[in-house]
């Protein structure tokens, strides 16, 4: 996780405007619990998306080398499958560290209590 200013300790720079919009950081999520990737058609279906807004996400984290897409023939029919770069992993996991640094200083920059029922409580690593 990227260094926080002490003069700016809300400022939270490690948010990645590629990944910080919530389409894109549904597929980043997906992939990412799906290492070894998934089918454009899986990736519509799990993160709710039409074909012509999953196609324009799938391209900006394509040209931000967060995913690698392989377009393949089925059946004689074109399949796409995407999964994340190692460097799109690294990234994406360093970015899930600021956003749980979000949530700890909305939380007072504590953990909440185990009895208190906090919808975002995040689970300790």
């Amino acid at each position: 996780m990227p260094k926080r200013s002490r003069a700016r300790p809300f400022a939270y720079e490690g948010l990645d405007r590629a990944m910080h919009e919530r389409a894109r950081l549904g597929v980043l999520t997906c992939l990412l619990a799906h290492p070894r990737g998934l089918s454009f058609s899986q990736i519509k279906q799990l993160c709710g998306l039409t074909d012509g807004n999953l196609s324009r996400h799938l391209e900006v984290l394509e040209s931000a080398h967060l995913i690698q897409m392989a377009k393949t023939m089925e059946e004689n029919r074109p399949q796409t499958s995407c999964r994340l770069t190692a460097s799109g992993r690294r990234r994406f996991v360093a970015y899930l560290a600021v956003l749980r640094q979000v949530l700890l200083d909305a939380n007072g920059g504590s953990e909440p209590e185990p009895h208190v029922n906090v919808p975002w409580k995040l689970q300790a690593s």
